[in-house]
């Protein structure tokens, strides 16, 4: 994609700040233009990003200043960007998930196969340490064949921290399809792709309740599962049990536990970039901490753009569109199995990205070492 970046922004919520600290400065990364639908919000980055513009959405999707363009909406506009940025010739890479539904998601990667348009999508906390690590363990034989897996995500609801929640609750949201992709990225990266689910689901509570900002008190209707459960069976045979949940106030579970025939491995939250990898190898009596030996060190979000863009030809990106796909299409079966009952066999797949190495926060920062 060249040594030249320019970057459009598409969203400018509370995700944004996270991306913008990483990208700003970048020496492969020039910012050029912001985009809102509160066109405040688009002055107000703008004004902090030298050299970048306030643009309407669809001047920043048709501006030949713009090579690629970062999509930060909720869920149920990652489509319509997408596919806005391709007819304009441009890159995309987006917030998880890479649609609410899946053809839509299957209709932006055909758009960008025409249309030679790159495609990347979030998330890339698996890029980090934490899985990187785990992930290199498990390659390397530590824990011996992979026999199964657990992973569970519970809590009491994010609208008791966002101020503004009902995308969650709504068509593209729910525990799944908000946290899902973090903890199925992961899990592919580990044991690879999955060849079929079964699952069950429950919607507990009709509406909740904003815990803070200026809408604290407002009921919001719930329109979507806020538990989902079910089995994940991998290509290559290893099961993987899944709970996530918007109802459980908290557990002590670990977030992701891979058991092998001669030792099990405890995987830190798929969430954040780093944390502790921790083994208990059969025949030992305790735990014991991994050192670091993977992953992009101290990461942030947008290391995954980074990673996209810089690319060289030689591998595909890490955070890609065909994951993402496979990704959504896990858990769109997985509802689609709570709601008919039966086991549903997937129709995608996608290759487990190429390894991270151990690399320094000054090198993918683009700093001198």
């Amino acid at each position: 994609m060249g040594d030249a970046h320019r970057v459009g922004v598409v969203g400018l919520g509370v995700i944004s700040r996270a991306y913008l600290d990483t990208l700003a400065g970048h020496p492969a990364v020039r910012i050029t233009a912001v985009a809102d639908l509160d066109a405040s919000r688009s002055a107000a980055a703008a004004a902090e990003l030298p050299g970048a513009r306030a643009l309407t959405v669809e001047e920043l999707l048709s501006s030949p200043d713009v090579d690629t363009v970062l999509n930060l909406t909720t869920p149920a506009a990652h489509a319509g960007i997408a596919l806005g940025a391709i007819r304009h010739g441009k890159h995309v890479y987006g917030e998880k998930p890479l649609a609410a539904g899946l053809e839509d998601a299957r209709a932006v990667l055909e758009a960008a196969a025409k249309a030679g348009s790159g495609v990347g999508c979030a998330p890339d906390t698996v890029l980090g340490t934490g899985l990187q690590t785990a992930r290199a363990a498990v390659e390397a034989g530590t824990i011996g064949r992979p026999q199964f897996a657990t992973a569970v995500m519970v809590t009491p609801g994010h609208e008791r921290w966002h101020p503004n929640p009902d995308f969650y609750y709504t068509a593209g949201g729910g525990p799944l399809l908000d946290m899902g992709p973090y903890y199925l990225s992961s899990l592919v990266h580990l044991l690879g792709p999955v060849r079929a689910v079964t699952g069950a689901a429950g919607r507990p509570r009709a509406e909740r309740v904003i815990g803070s900002g200026p809408r604290a008190g407002e009921r919001i209707p719930v329109e979507v599962d806020s538990h989902v459960s079910g089995v994940l069976e991998h290509v290559d045979g290893t099961l993987t049990t899944l709970t996530t949940s918007f109802d459980g106030v908290a557990t002590t579970a670990a977030p992701i536990e891979v058991h092998g025939e001669s030792g099990s491995l405890s995987v830190p939250d798929p969430n954040r970039f780093d944390g502790e990898v921790r083994l208990h190898a059969l025949g030992d009596t305790r735990w014991r901490t991994l050192p670091m030996s993977a992953g992009y060190a101290d990461g942030a979000r947008g290391v995954g753009l980074l990673d996209f863009l810089t690319t060289d030809g030689e591998r595909a990106p890490r955070a890609n569109g065909e994951l993402a796909l496979h990704v959504l299409e896990t858990m769109t079966a997985l509802l689609r199995s709570a709601a008919e009952g039966r086991r549903i066999e997937l129709t995608t797949s996608a290759k487990v990205p190429e390894a991270v190495p151990l690399t320094s926060a000054a090198r993918w920062r683009g700093r001198q070492e």
